[in-house]
């Protein structure tokens, strides 16, 4: 599995019934509560982005996301609260006064077009406000922080509005209501400094297959009945990082995928369902065929072998194809079979066919029975594709290999084990994670995975390693360390 996030292209907290505009706020602050001793705005706010798909869409494109193999493609929407990295900050209050919100539910809703048939969408303009009021100091005739520029609750830009003030009415008495809204995703707070994981697998899915056009973001808002509270003595409200944070916490969409390799062609074993590969590169870079190819399995006489013919193959990921064989009996091993691959097409024109070998041993192989029990393995590993310390710019996209073999040794390479690796950051003695454990690649020649610096947000990176054996599991603590840097 891997991911890809795509970040914010804009966002926007605007205020019930104000022409106040925070676009460029490095905090959302999602509030409600009806109060008149405040220097801030009562009454509630939402918050509006969208989102740069594009990075993604050109990875679908490609192939490098491929949804042939599997469909499991999710996306979820993540933003990481202010208050997340300390529990004591619960039932107290925020810096500009307002208590700490607990117990209740956001909604996360498409912006809605202008019209029933779908077809006018409201674009709207970020901004380029940052304070929640105007601040006059002594020494500016004017708050240069402050500006009631669109978009705002009424506008979207300079000579737009919204269909209905605040996108939509929460007493459902409007042109556009909360009863007409496309609800992506709800969730629940319940001590109030939660992360937001909203679901927008269907969402984004429906985008990227085109049965969803004309999108112009989403919004984020408390519920009405929540909106809606008066007679409260205190205001309340709930904090998350803005794409417009000078810290590692910027808001995005992490999408997840498959694009694991498991090639089991130095390891085929009896009596269990087995993949091969065809790996198809362009002067060492990676190509996809026309269509998908099909696979032919033959004996050590070159005889087809009956229900193994004209299998059908995926693309695992970009110049990468994938055939699962089911499992073999009956057969006297170890014996040599071969896969032929049939019907390949690049650019038009046909190419022969691919004949590859691989041998087939007994299911004890890997299987181990006895009296005794096995102890676990330690490992060593070395890497290429990545330098300790390097500065990597975020344009580039590394081939990360990792040489596993028994520790202590420089020789004994191990063909067969199950290796993860997982991306973090650090903030002092804290590990902030980028990407959770995901399984390194294996092929018959090496074990690697792709590292894209073009969706990272510049930092130090940290990478583990973790290998499982004999029921135990070892984490090798930060293998590798990197920076990712600007380009400017």
């Amino acid at each position: 599995m891997s991911i890809n996030n795509s970040y914010f292209s804009k966002n926007n907290t605007i205020l019930s019934n104000s022409y106040t505009n925070t676009g460029r706020n490095p905090v959302t602050e999602l509030f409600y509560g009806n109060f008149a001793y405040s220097e801030f705005p009562s009454g509630y706010s939402r918050f509006i982005f969208d989102l740069d798909l594009t990075l993604l869409e050109s990875k679908i494109s490609d192939g490098t996301i491929s949804t042939t193999c599997s469909s499991a493609m999710t996306h979820t929407l993540r933003m990481t609260n202010t208050s997340f990295f300390n529990d004591e900050l619960r039932n107290t209050s925020t810096s500009n006064g307002r208590m700490r919100a607990t117990s209740f539910d956001l909604i996360l809703f498409r912006i809605p077009y202008s019209n029933e048939e779908q077809e006018t969408p409201q674009n709207w303009d970020e901004g380029v406000g940052y304070d929640f009021a105007d601040l006059i100091y002594e020494y500016k005739e004017t708050d240069k922080s402050f500006s009631d520029r669109p978009s705002n609750w009424y506008q979207t830009t300079t000579i737009g509005t919204w269909t209905e003030p605040g996108i939509y009415s929460n007493k459902n008495t409007g042109t556009t209501n909360y009863s007409g809204l496309t609800i992506v995703d709800t969730q629940h707070f319940q001590f109030g400094d939660e992360n937001i994981s909203f679901d927008m697998t269907n969402e984004i899915n429906s985008i990227l297959n085109g049965t969803l056009n004309n999108t112009t973001g989403w919004g984020i808002a408390f519920l009405p009945q929540v909106e809606d509270l008066t007679g409260l003595t205190n205001p309340y409200e709930v904090q998350f990082f803005s794409r417009h944070t000078q810290t590692f916490y910027e808001p995005y969409l992490e999408t997840v995928y498959n694009d694991l390799i498991e090639d089991d062609r130095n390891s085929f074993t009896l009596g269990k369902s087995n993949k091969l590969y065809l790996y198809l590169y362009d002067n060492g870079n990676p190509i996809n065929l026309d269509s998908l190819p099909t696979v032919d399995i033959q004996d050590g006489n070159g005889d087809l072998i009956s229900g193994l013919t004209g299998l059908t193959t995926c693309l695992r990921t970009k110049g990468i194809y994938e055939v699962v064989i089911p499992a073999l009996t009956g057969f006297k091993t170890p014996c040599t079979f071969s896969d032929i691959w049939k019907g390949l097409t690049l650019n038009g024109f046909s190419l022969p066919n691919v004949t590859n070998d691989f041998v087939i041993y007994p299911i004890k192989k890997s299987i181990q029975i006895g009296t005794d029990s096995q102890d676990p393995k330690i490992y060593g590993f070395d890497y290429y594709g990545i330098k300790q310390d390097e500065k990597i710019l975020n344009t580039d996209i590394r081939k990360v290999g990792v040489i596993i073999k028994q520790a202590y040794s420089t020789q004994k390479l191990l063909p067969n084990v199950d290796a993860y690796y997982r991306v973090y950051v650090r903030e002092g003695q804290t590990e902030v994670q980028f990407q959770d454990w995901t399984k390194i690649n294996r092929t018959p020649n090496e074990y690697y995975f792709i590292f894209d610096t073009r969706d990272k947000i510049p930092n130090e990176y940290f990478i583990d390693i973790k290998v499982e054996s004999s029921g135990e599991i070892n984490t090798y603590k930060r293998q590798l360390k990197f920076q990712i840097v600007n380009i400017k």
